[in-house]
């Protein structure tokens, strides 16, 4: 339990990395090259179309905007109600572009205009200037007025919502040009009497000196263990006296100070707001104590975004994925990666905060051959809550990368490693707590190709599985909060394949036909539990064991079984006609929510398979 601790606390400081105070927001260009580009709010033009500066851009900007906001009457307050769904990828701030590009000054800019963001093709064609009318039928029906559009944003169906953004959206940019200084800042709140953060320490002796000691949580046990919080949040910290002496404990910078206590078993309690984000300590501030070893740090994230209930679609299709690299010589591949924190669709009526790669979950499946030298931009978005990384089980390295590659909010990092071994290999952010990141989303698959790529198949699809700790039941609806004691506990409520319940069956089922082959990539997130991988109806023509392509694979299998953090490749050919349902073989997670679905088409084969498939039965 000792070195579990020990591990535990250098994770969390190489989480830290480089200090975070202050916080400058990162305005470089978005990159050139990004792996997967996907959305879940609406599309905006960028700022100005002119390369002019200062008045002569604001002046037209200002009578464009004037003449658009006749037609935008929606009620603004209810707009900026609606807009909390975009704000994950999208700012207001002129230039800030994020995930998304930033919605200052949209109505009456072209589409596509801003030259520091990457578009998509789709949009950088659509020759759109975003009138009140187009951006109402846009938010309508994306698909339909964009296609080729790969971002998951549904759709505002309301006329009302669409009415009331749009005036949102107006207003803001009237107002933005004239925005020349900061504004004061907002006064906040007295300390409520609900804390939305707790910690329990307990003073004591360890490694010949005086600490801190974490009581409870995933801090039990830790010396001078790290404490965070979000920017905003009410902390709530109790001080128990473990060894006799006199102690306190104070947080300078947030000038909160407890009263002293003398004998062991005594407690006391304070509590405080984290008022700004930064990297800052606690301490013991009888005389002496400090300099023998009662000191810790205490790190302030940014203010998360405020919880909206949308349906952004998160979960990744299965078909979404490369082509073959097939025969070439070894050379440096770039891989684009963005963490993104937003509220999309758990499942029917139930939505979750989820922390993706490139805002879809799994991340982007990535493609390299063996030898490659792999470049990775990790950029974490400026909205994010948290810190964030990447482990890549294919790379040799400290931490897979992750000991290169913790970004705070709205900073990139950059690693490379070379793919020396052909095989497919799970990625994840490894940030602590690890398992929360992972379990929220955080988790995806590469595959290093031998030397001459892959027998050609008709299909490759892409499929990961994961595990989803919800505070409420299964089932249940609106917004769901994570639970970090039922993933201690190894409890989760949901069980999903590509990141939400119905992901591969009602959302985006596989399609195929009789006589071609199929071959799928199939990884576990998990974070905790193994999968027994089965496609009911098929057999395993090849199944390449533990991802190894190096030895032959083995054939004639009907189960497989892949660990958290593993992932394997099958291929079968399709003789009949009907669905095959993608299952863990640990069937009563079926129940919530794991399950996909391979539609077949073609001619009956009665000398393989002949009877009545009943209506309703799935197949």
């Amino acid at each position: 339990m000792r070195e579990l601790a020990v591990a535990i606390v250098i994770s969390a400081l190489i989480a830290v990395g480089v200090l975070l105070l202050p916080y400058s927001v990162d305005k470089s260009p978005q990159p050139q090259t990004v792996a997967v580009q996907q959305l879940p709010p609406k599309p905006a033009g960028p700022p100005a179309e002119s390369a002019q500066p200062a008045a002569g851009p604001a002046h037209q900007h200002a009578q464009n905007t004037a003449q658009s906001t006749a037609d935008a009457s929606g009620d603004r307050e209810q707009g900026r109600q609606v807009y909390r769904k975009c704000q994950a990828c999208h700012s207001l701030d002129p230039g800030k572009n994020g995930v998304g590009p930033t919605l200052s000054g949209i109505i009456g800019k072209k589409a596509a205009s801003d030259p520091n963001y990457a578009y998509s093709p789709a949009l950088r064609a659509s020759g759109l200037s975003w009138d009140v009318a187009t951006l109402d039928q846009y938010l309508l029906d994306p698909q339909k007025v964009v296609p080729g559009n790969k971002m998951p944003f549904p759709g505002l169906k309301t006329e009302n919502e669409r009415r009331d953004v749009i005036a949102y959206l107006a207003a803001g940019a009237i107002a933005a040009p004239a925005a020349t200084s900061p504004s004061a800042p907002a006064q906040r709140a007295s300390v409520s009497y609900i804390p939305d953060v707790r910690y329990t320490l307990r003073s004591g002796i360890a490694e010949g000196r005086m600490v801190f000691i974490g009581v409870g949580g995933i801090i039990d046990g830790q010396v001078n263990p790290v404490l965070s919080a979000a920017e905003g949040q009410v902390v709530q910290i109790t001080l128990i006296n473990g060894e006799g002496a006199e102690h306190d404990i104070v947080f300078p910078d947030q000038s909160a100070k407890s009263p002293r206590i003398t004998g062991r078993g005594s407690s006391t309690t304070l509590a405080f707001r984290a008022e700004r984000a930064g990297d800052f300590t606690y301490l013991c501030s009888v005389p002496g104590h400090e300099l023998a070893g009662m000191k810790g740090q205490f790190l302030i994230t940014p203010r998360p975004p405020a919880q909206t209930v949308v349906e952004a679609i998160i979960s990744r299709e299965a078909t979404d994925l490369p082509p073959p690299i097939g025969a070439r010589e070894p050379q440096t591949v770039r891989v684009d990666l963005i963490a993104v924190e937003l509220e999309g669709r758990l499942a029917e009526g139930a939505t979750f905060g989820y922390w993706t790669f490139n805002g879809k979950v799994p991340g982007p499946f990535l493609r390299v051959r063996v030898g490659d030298m792999v470049e990775v931009h990790l950029k974490n978005a400026a909205d994010s809550s948290m810190i964030h990384s990447v482990d890549f089980h294919a790379a040799t390295g400290p931490g897979g990368g992750a000991a290169a590659t913790q970004a705070d909010p709205g900073h990139e990092k950059m690693v490379k490693f070379k793919a020396l071994v052909p095989g497919i290999y799970v990625y994840h952010c490894a940030t602590p707590m690890v398992a929360h990141h992972i379990a929220n989303g955080m988790y995806g698959l590469i595959l290093v190709e031998p030397e001459g790529g892959l027998p050609p198949v008709d299909h490759e699809l892409y499929v990961m599985q994961g595990e989803i700790y919800t505070e409420a039941a299964f089932g249940q609806r609106g917004s769901q909060e994570f639970s970090v004691e039922k993933l201690l506990h190894e409890r989760p409520e949901y069980f999903v394949f590509n990141g939400s319940v119905g992901a591969l069956s009602k959302l985006h089922p596989m399609k195929a036909k009789v006589g071609e082959t199929v071959r799928i990539f199939f990884g576990v997130g998990g974070p905790n539990y193994t999968s027994s991988f089965h496609v009911i109806g098929e057999i395993f023509d090849r199944v390449y064991s533990l991802g190894d392509l190096q030895s032959p694979p083995a054939r004639g299998v009907q189960t497989v079984t892949v660990p958290a953090g593993g992932a394997t490749i099958v291929e079968f050919k399709l003789d009949v006609p009907g669905n095959y349902i993608l299952v863990d073989h640990a069937l009563s997670r079926m129940e919530r929510g794991l399950v996909g679905i391979l539609q077949v088409e073609g001619e009956t084969k009665p000398d393989i398979f002949e009877g009545k498939v009943e209506p309703g039965s799935g197949h």
